[in-house]
Order: C-alpha cells, then structure tokens, then sequence
C-alpha cells in the first residue's frame, strides 16, 4: 500500500479547532493548587500526554467564572500555537476540565478520523511541516486557526488509522511504563537519601537507627550531625561547568554535528529536529553524554540525570562532575537545593530569574565519614544506574517509534489489520 492508496483531506473537514483563552486583564496565576488547572505551552513537556503535576499553575475561582468556557476535556487533542509552534499533546485524565492558553487551540468534534492517528500524524514531519507551513509572523510566529484547518493529511480507511495507531501507542505505552519506573526509582532513591543524609537514620552497627537509637551526635553549622562527618558548599563536592553561548551553525555536507542541547531539551529529555547544532570539535568538556548530570541555572531551573545522546552544552546549562564523589551523591544534593534555587531565582527574576555561583557557595551539603558513604553507596548507585539505563532504554523505543511513524504514515509499511499490529 503507498502513499498514492491514500485518500487525503483537510483538517478543517475532520474537527473543530477552538482556542484557548487569555487570562482577564488584572488576573494573574497562583501557585496554590485548586481545582482550575491552566495549561500553558511549557506544561507540554515533549510526551503524547499532557498530565497534571505539581509544576502547574492555577487560575482562582473569580477568574475561572470568567474563562470557564474555554476549557479541555480528558482525551482531546491540543497544538501550541504562539512562540513554540507546533507541540502536541493529548489531554490526561488529571486536567479534565482544565483551562487553556490562548497560545494554544484544542482539536474536538473528530469525524472519519482516528484521535490517536491524528495526534501521531501531527507530531511526524510531515505534520510538523505543514504547521511550519502556516506559520506567520517572524518576531512572534503564530499559527493561525485559519491555517490550521488547511493542513492536508493522509486519511487511509478508519481500521487502518486505528491499526497504525495501535502500532506507535503500543510503542508509547511501553516508554511510558519505563517513566513510570524512574520515577518510582527516584522517589525510592530521595526516600532513602532523606532517612540517611536529613534524619541520620542510617542502620548502626547494631543495624538500628542511628540518631532515634542515641548514635552520638555533634553541633555544626547546619545544626546536630553525626560525629565524624562534615559540612561544606555544594560547589566543593562538584565543578559546575557554564555552557558556551552556541553559535548559529550548519554543518557542510558530511560533516559531523551535534544537536545543542538548551533548557528545552533537557525539560523533554531528548533532542530533536528543532534543536540547534554545533560543530563536533568544539572542546571535548562540553560535549555532554548519556549518564551526565545537567544542572539549567537560568529560566527555568531543572535538574536531571541527560540520556538523550551526545549535545553541545549551551549556556545558562551546568554539566556537574566530581572526582571526588559518586554521580548519585552530587545528584541527590543538587536535587535537595532544587526548590531553594527556584525561589532565589523567583526573587530575583527581572526577564529570567536565575542564581549565581554565590548561591551553590551557600547550599551546605553533609559529608558522612567513608563507612557510612559506602554503605549508603551499595544501594543509592544501584538505583542511579538503574534510573539511568532505564532513561537510554526510553530513548531507543522512541527512536524506534520516530522511524516507524513516517513510514507507516505514508503507507510503505503495509499494517497487519488481523493482528492489530501488536508489538512485542
């Protein structure tokens, strides 16, 4: 079956498109959380489905009155529209009833068309051109509704839309269990980290816990510690590597590149084909690789272990190392002043909060003496390589996943409709 077998439409043919809607004038977000949700473009964070989390703003119940009928229900389809053009996501259960930006416009009333095909149509290529295509605008690009309902699209018979979707949401449903893995790792890694490194309630040599079992403690500037361990900045346990200001570059005919990678990226965890390049040459030290740990100390501040293949390290990004300390060490510290970060940032915040090297200075971290690190090291380095194997994992099955979707979006790979397309 190719592509020529296919019928073609219009989107505007196939849904209504509806914006989402600007806030009053005099409104503004909270951060308490209640039951009005507001999806902006930087909740859309890469994957198929948009989920509510804990970084998400809200609008209070004076305003929500005001832009009620501008709201998302649970499965539709939404697209950013302004700024970032063209992200895509499907709207989970937690934001049933959730606002919407005016940055973006929600797809609903699908007729002959597939919402899972759809989605996967908009997020391949040839979707994604056909956005670039009906961008307007060079200081703000914008997506015009009007040009959204041009948008031309492959439209094989409804079983063979559901088939290849079914394909690809195999796929998706499998990267997301590994997700939902890692966060389980990580939350068991910052429990464990907590009960050892904030309550000292490290096993003993009795195996019991240490500061409730009336283990010896000493005073300190951060207050009671265990004997024998210390205190010190962050920045001495690690070195905080600034990125380069990367350069606009293009590659001559098969010369090697790397995607740069920005706060972007790091917030979606790979790169793409929007991502910036830079010459493979630049200084080794800058090259980031699977398995660093990548600090964004400007805009929006994120901490995260990269596994999204070989970048550039722009600036505003640290890569933090140590040749002192385990990678899981630094990383646990790191993620402990994360929300401290956030808040200096906010305070001091003209156009982009960020914190300055000062601030690593003050964030005090404990060192415990060698017995207890490398007993703390047996399980907390088992859990950072799991977290980190399970992450390139992720990123194989969405490599594997990218190159199926054009192809069978064009019909050169022919779908199994007895079987449904299962994958194994």
């Amino acid at each position: 079956m190719s592509f020529s077998e296919f019928n073609t439409a219009v989107l505007g043919d196939l849904v209504t498109i509806k914006g989402g809607k600007r806030l009053p004038k005099g409104a503004s977000l909270i951060s308490e959380k209640n039951s009005h949700p507001y999806i902006k473009i930087k909740d859309m964070n890469g994957g198929k489905k948009v989920r509510l989390s804990k970084t998400f703003e809200y609008v209070d119940d004076v305003t929500q009155k005001s832009i009620k009928n501008y709201i998302v229900n649970k499965n539709d389809i939404i697209i950013s529209i302004v700024g970032t053009i063209g992200l895509v996501s499907v709207i989970d259960d937690s934001l049933d009833n959730a606002n919407l930006t005016e940055n973006c416009v929600k797809l609903i009333n699908l007729t002959n068309v597939d919402k899972d095909y759809l989605y996967y149509f908009l997020t391949s290529d040839t979707g994604q051109n056909e956005m670039r295509k009906g961008t307007v605008g060079s200081t703000q690009p914008k997506l015009p509704i009007y040009n959204i309902k041009k948008i031309e699209l492959p439209l094989p018979q409804l079983d063979i839309q559901k088939t290849i979707a079914h394909i690809l949401s195999t796929l998706d449903d499998k990267i997301e269990v590994n997700d939902q893995i890692n966060k389980t790792l990580e939350n068991m890694a910052q429990a464990i980290f907590k009960q050892w490194f904030m309550d000292f309630e490290f096993p003993n040599e009795e195996g019991e816990p240490y500061k409730s079992s009336g283990g010896e403690m000493v005073e300190s500037e951060l207050g009671m510690i265990p004997k024998g361990w210390e205190v010190k900045g962050l920045d001495e346990i690690a070195e905080f590597l600034n990125g380069l200001a990367m350069q606009k570059f293009r590659p001559e005919e098969n010369e090697k590149a790397y995607p740069v990678l920005k706060i972007k990226e790091l917030r979606q965890g790979r790169t793409d084909e929007s991502s910036d390049l830079c010459s493979s040459n630049i200084d080794e030290k800058y090259i980031v690789r699977d398995g660093d740990i990548i600090f964004s100390w400007s805009g929006s501040l994120l901490v995260d272990i990269w596994c999204g293949g070989n970048c550039g390290l722009n600036q505003h990004l640290f890569k933090v190392t140590s040749d002192k300390f385990d990678g899981w060490f630094v990383y646990q510290w790191n993620k402990y002043h994360l929300d401290r970060f956030v808040n200096i940032a906010k305070s001091k915040a003209t156009t982009m909060g960020h914190i300055k090297r000062k601030d690593l200075s003050d964030s005090k971290v404990l060192i415990p003496s060698d017995e207890i690190y490398l007993k703390a090291a047996q399980h907390q380095k088992y859990l950072f390589e799991k977290i980190k194997y399970s992450k390139i994992e992720m990123k194989r099955l969405e490599e594997i996943r990218d190159a199926l979707l054009p192809k069978l979006m064009s019909g050169k790979i022919r779908v199994p409709l007895d079987s449904e397309g299962d994958v194994s």
